[in-house]
């Protein structure tokens, strides 16, 4: 592999499961260089509940990836997801000041008039993740995508800011750190694999992504080519484990199993009355499957019901022309999409990235949405990190061993 080669890592961190993506940009496309999955730990409905669990996670994880790559990954675009994150929609006004009747607006310009529209509506205790500008308007005359270089006295803006609460923002940031990862921007799950998942032309006539992971279910709205809305439903797959696991009196492993291999979302279809688990030298059981209908149907309700309010308070349910594109884990139970199409009263269908190349079969898969869309953005962002020559990495270990061996995680690898 090329030396030379500039790397981009997407690591999503979840409740469940913890993902990571290295990639560079090859002809327009994300060439997937490295990847890997493994179980997460010490993370409760998307958020850490402490530090220890989840950075020792992502240390485990990201060996084999770094190893596939051939890359040591020092610094990632990761993912945050809880119901703190708010979409706010907000309005911003300044005077432009000029001792030229001529001036045109400038970056600063720019900057000042998000700053008052970020300041009147974000309160101290968030922190910013996303400023969306939706619409600039120069002395009243709106309808303006970008207006540098633009005349005028006074500059408006319509935006969508995300934020999350600055505490779970600094715990993960703390987290990653202690995997000797830094976090370089924190980014909604559901925004990432908007990223991964969807065209432009989805984004411009107005569309919805739904993530379903396992302990959270985000949505994330587009339209007229911006993201408009975000939000999220503090339920998801697991969930649906942990019900059939109460209702059955079996462990979570075998409800699991029963969810994965037996459970659908097609409630009408011909199917046997009856689910058996084991056997093959084991003690076979035998359930109902009406029983397990019932409970997962009751379920997928409660959180496509949620999904569809959060829509209805944003002014968008049933407003969507391309209608929904489900991603995540959740979106791999069999059939869930016909469900989903009932309950939201909208096309619906599996979102899996898109535009990749290099060792990407892999990575293909729904619940790899939201990874590949942060090495995405990542790279769009152009925050590249040059992979270290032999040399290079030689140098760095014969330093490390003078100074101490803060880097001797990082040389075992190697």
């Amino acid at each position: 592999m090329d030396s030379k080669l500039n790397f981009v890592t997407g690591l999503d961190v979840g409740t469940e499961n913890v993902r990571a993506v290295i990639g560079t940009l090859e002809d327009g496309k994300l060439a997937i260089y490295g990847y890997n999955e493994g179980k997460s730990d010490g993370m409760r409905k998307g958020v850490p509940a402490n530090l220890n669990g989840p950075a020792r996670s992502i240390d485990v994880m990201l060996g084999e990836a770094e190893r596939m790559g051939d890359y040591d990954v020092r610094s990632a675009y990761v993912s945050i997801n809880g119901s703190q994150i708010l979409s706010t929609h907000t309005h911003g006004m300044i005077a432009i000041v000029s001792n030229s009747a001529d001036h045109e607006i400038n970056d600063e310009d720019m900057d000042r008039v998000e700053n008052v529209a970020v300041t009147s509506c974000i309160s101290a205790n968030r922190d910013v993740l996303d400023v969306v500008p939706l619409e600039y308007a120069i002395d009243g005359q709106g309808g303006i995508k970008d207006p540098i270089g633009m005349s005028g006295a006074r500059l408006e803006m319509r935006a969508n800011v995300i934020s999350a609460l600055t505490p779970n923002c600094d715990h993960l940031r703390k987290a990653t750190e202690q995997a000797e990862v830094h976090a370089e921007r924190l980014i909604p799950s559901v925004v990432a694999a908007g990223k991964a998942v969807l065209t432009d032309k989805q984004k411009e006539n107005g569309v919805a992504v739904i993530d379903m992971g396992s302990a959270t279910t985000s949505v994330a709205v587009y339209e007229e080519g911006d993201l408009q809305y975000v939000g999220v439903v503090p339920a998801g797959s697991n969930n649906i484990t942990n019900d059939l696991a109460i209702l059955l009196a079996i462990d979570p492993d075998m409800a699991e199993d029963i969810k994965t291999r037996f459970v659908t979302g097609d409630f009408d279809s011909e199917k046997s009355p009856v689910i058996k688990v084991g056997g093959k030298g084991g003690h076979e059981r035998n359930f109902d499957r009406k029983e397990v209908d019932v409970v997962v149907k009751a379920r997928l309700e409660e959180i496509f019901g949620e999904v569809r309010k959060k829509l209805k308070s944003a002014k968008y349910d049933q407003r969507l022309p391309e209608g929904i594109v489900l991603t995540g884990g959740g979106a791999r139970m069999r059939d869930i999409e016909l469900f989903a199409k009932k309950a939201m009263e909208a096309s619906v269908k599996i979102g899996i990235p898109l535009n990749l190349a290099g060792v990407s079969d892999a990575v293909e898969r729904p619940e790899f949405a939201a990874a590949v869309g942060l090495a995405m953005i990542a790279a769009e962002d152009q925050a590249y990190s040059v992979k270290p020559s032999k040399k290079d990495k030689k140098k760095l270990k014969k330093s490390s061993n003078k100074s101490g061996n803060f880097l001797k995680k990082i040389f075992s690898k190697f």
